[in-house]
């Protein structure tokens, strides 16, 4: 089935629209209700101005590790320009897309916010390639995550507040950043998706503990919306930053039905536009097309179920904040096509490979000397196994921004790469 912005789907967006919110609705019967929160780990008297969501992302934006996302790679390192997106501003537009979504379906802005802002908190220096390269130094010790390391930054790795580790969120706000894209294990116990084949990671295992998460149920309709927000910013902000870093043509996309349909529409109605605004106009049709066709679904997916309660979502065994068939095919091409012309260009892979090396070389170091890593992560090795300390340079290493993680490579090496 291939999308399409035909009158078929223009006739079923107002036959929809008196069902969906615009920010003056009382929330949805299905919706996670802040004043029905199961609480926090650690117990603390709420506050009088705010919900435990509006709560929960005040915490998050004023964290340490929220304000590194500003120096931590999107796809292009820091020295390749300015404009280019980085882990901030991608969270930034995640959430804006998650409270839309939230907006029009009725559900709690603020926890599908909170979840938007989080949702990166664990990511290591240099994108996706310092991820995988972590995972690999990690691999004899369990490997690396990025969602469950962001589960440990507010859980344990935060240091701010006097009677507890972490950011002591409210338990919705971490069960939704564990388990947004979906149930992480099954009914006996057993990991599913990209863990089916081992374990769950440490930080789920160990928080798990602590603290039940519901780990074989689907989260609420604001992590839902939150994930998808994620894969929207990332496809249309991806092609924006390639199209601007010249790693592709505007004609390129042509190649792709779902695009091809949005540049043919934005050259019909501004024929001769300059390329900067003609870039804009695809990037922003790419977005509403992609929010607009998960609230259609949203709406008939919850039409279909009726959920009277969170609960009820929780258990609908499938998600019911995402795409439709024809636009989860379409979003698929698109994700081909940035694979093909973004991510696996020379460009990109032979910075990929330098950043792999600063990251791999970090680690090495570093398991074999810990004692070389600052205060206070040079506290206490002594007493520590060597799983532990892997982890604790691994908790090092993913906190840090790509300037500190090549100024500590420089510290510790003679042959720092030259990115610029």
């Amino acid at each position: 089935m291939r999308y399409s912005r035909g009158r078929a789907v223009n006739d079923n967006w107002k036959k929809i629209q008196a069902d969906i919110g615009y920010g003056a609705q009382s929330l949805a019967v299905y919706a996670q209700n802040p004043f029905k929160s199961r609480g926090r780990h650690f117990p603390e008297p709420e506050s009088p101005t705010r919900t435990p969501f509006q709560r929960d992302r005040d915490r998050i934006i004023h964290s340490s590790a929220f304000r590194r996302l500003k120096h931590k790679t999107q796809v292009f390192v820091y020295h390749e320009g300015d404009h280019f997106r980085t882990r901030l501003t991608h969270t930034i537009e995640v959430s804006q897309i998650a409270r839309s979504l939230a907006r029009a379906l009725r559900l709690d802005e603020d926890l599908a916010e909170c979840l938007a802002l989080a949702h990166d908190l664990g990511h290591t220096p240099f994108g996706h390639e310092g991820e995988d390269v972590m995972h690999e130094c990690m691999s004899p010790f369990g490997g690396f995550d990025h969602n469950a390391q962001s589960l440990r930054v507010v859980t344990h790795l935060e240091h701010r507040y006097a009677e507890f580790d972490g950011l002591n969120l409210a338990w919705e706000t971490l069960e939704g950043l564990v388990k947004h894209n979906g149930p992480l294990i099954d009914d006996a116990g057993a990991p599913l998706g990209k863990f089916k084949d081992g374990e769950l990671p440490f930080a789920i295992r160990e928080y798990q503990k602590q603290q039940d998460l519901m780990l074989g149920t689907w989260p609420s309709a604001e992590a839902q919306a939150a994930a998808i927000a994620d894969d929207i910013a990332y496809d249309a902000h991806d092609l924006d930053d390639g199209l601007r870093a010249g790693l592709f043509a505007i004609d390129d996309m042509r190649e792709v039905p779902f695009l091809a349909d949005i540049l043919a529409e934005v050259d019909h109605k501004y024929p001769g536009l300059e390329e900067t605004r003609r870039i804009h106009e695809i990037v922003r049709r790419s977005i509403t097309r992609m929010v607009e066709d998960v609230i259609q679904e949203g709406v008939r997916n919850i039409s279909e179920l009726d959920p009277q309660s969170v609960e009820d979502v929780r258990s609908a065994g499938k998600c019911l904040v995402g795409f439709s068939p024809a636009m989860t095919a379409a979003e698929k091409e698109v994700k081909r096509f940035l694979f093909a012309r973004v991510y696996r260009h020379e460009d990109v892979l032979s910075v990929r490979r330098l950043v792999a090396r600063v990251v791999r070389n970090l680690f090495a170091r570093l398991l074999a000397e810990p004692d070389l890593m600052p205060a206070p992560w040079d506290k206490g090795l002594e007493s520590i196994d060597e799983t532990s300390r892997a982890r604790r340079v691994c908790d090092y290493i993913a906190g840090m921004t790509d300037r500190y993680a090549i100024e500590e490579h420089r510290r510790l090496f003679d042959d720092t790469p030259d990115l610029g």
